[in-house]
């Protein structure tokens, strides 16, 4: 059967990858042919090396504003912004967390799923095992088989945005920082132990980034919340941890806003400041504007980066774009109701 009557199938998928973002789930239920190309990984990736793709940004955010001054247990919800329509919209709640989303929870994306794992339930603050995936196409939640091991949480996460998920350090119930790697396969919904890192590493940042799975900063068990400079990569080609880079930070310091740039490069905000890792070098862009000095979340999307953020803790967040040829912010217009506290965000292209 023809995907589209009269024209030759590798014409017709052409077609298929150029329907806008916000037609495929339509598209998809057209047929059940069309339904299989559209969630095909071919389809994802044709997409992209043609420059179709679309920067859609997932966040853990506050219901209320100033939920962070008034309330000791700020309620989260997911929400999306769409980059280049500057849409936003809700997510429908996970199943089993009708009191909003797991406290501290990681957010990847993986092809055209969203995956949200870790936390703690907001009721009880039992520490979460629970895996749920959000497909952009069905527009439904389904569940996969739990994060294996005792309670892990403060985790690094990163994907490879294709198929694997991958989760490292942390620390368990009684505040033991961990070495263990595990990583999950979304398709076929199965865990697979890794080898443990070289040391303990707790409330380090996951990037996925050359390829390789980056494991960067934290502290051990004795530290506490000293942060190192460290970090070490794991090559999926070889299976294998490579040395510890001792200084890979320059400083020692938070890295929760270090990301892959997807230009071989990495960003993160430190000390007011944009800066890039280029040639072992954490090199300067330019400052941060002061109303998300204190910034919670970076990414980067078609030579431009995006900055969550507040003035100050318990400061509503706000968003700033800024162009990466002219280095110009510019103030994401944002509706009141989505100005809550960010605690975690994930870009996909979808």
């Amino acid at each position: 059967m023809e995907l589209i009557p009269g024209l030759p199938d590798d014409v017709a998928f052409e077609c298929l990858i150029r329907v806008p973002f916000d037609h495929l789930s339509t598209a998809a239920s057209v047929s059940t042919a069309w339904k299989v190309k559209i969630e095909l990984p071919e389809f994802r990736h044709r997409r992209k090396i043609t420059g179709l793709t679309r920067p859609i940004i997932v966040m853990a955010q506050a219901k209320e504003s100033h939920a962070m001054k008034f309330m000791s247990m700020p309620v989260y919800q997911l929400v999306v912004y769409e980059a280049e329509s500057g849409n936003w919209y809700k997510l429908p709640p996970l199943p089993r967390f009708p009191n909003g989303l797991p406290m501290f929870c990681q957010l990847v994306g993986v092809g055209l799923d969203l995956i949200i794992m870790g936390g703690y339930d907001p009721v009880t603050w039992e520490v979460s095992k629970s895996v749920f995936i959000y497909n952009f196409i069905s527009a439904k939640w389904r569940q996969g088989v739990d994060v294996p091991g005792g309670p892990r949480s403060f985790f690094a996460c990163a994907s490879d945005s294709d198929l694997m998920v991958f989760i490292a350090g942390g620390h368990d119930n009684n505040k033991n920082a961990l070495r263990s790697v595990i990583m999950y396969d979304v398709v076929k919904d199965a865990w697979t132990p890794l080898p443990d890192m070289s040391r303990e590493r707790d409330e380090c940042k996951g990037v996925f980034h050359n390829e390789k799975f980056h494991v960067i900063g934290g502290y051990d068990t004795e530290g506490q919340g000293r942060f190192e400079r460290s970090a070490e990569a794991f090559d999926i080609a070889t299976w294998q941890w490579r040395d510890v880079e001792e200084n890979f930070l320059g400083i020692a310091t938070c890295p929760r806003t270090c990301v892959d740039g997807g230009d071989g490069r990495l960003y993160m905000c430190r000390e007011g400041n944009v800066v890039v890792l280029e040639n072992a070098t954490w090199q300067v862009i330019t400052g941060l504007p002061i109303e998300v000095i204190n910034a919670t979340y970076l990414t980067r999307w078609h030579d431009r980066l995006l900055v969550i953020g507040s003035p100050k803790f318990g400061e509503p967040h706000k968003g700033y774009v800024m162009d990466l040829k002219n280095q110009r912010w510019a103030r994401l217009e944002a509706p009141e109701e989505y100005s809550g506290h960010v605690q975690s965000s994930y870009c996909l292209d979808i």
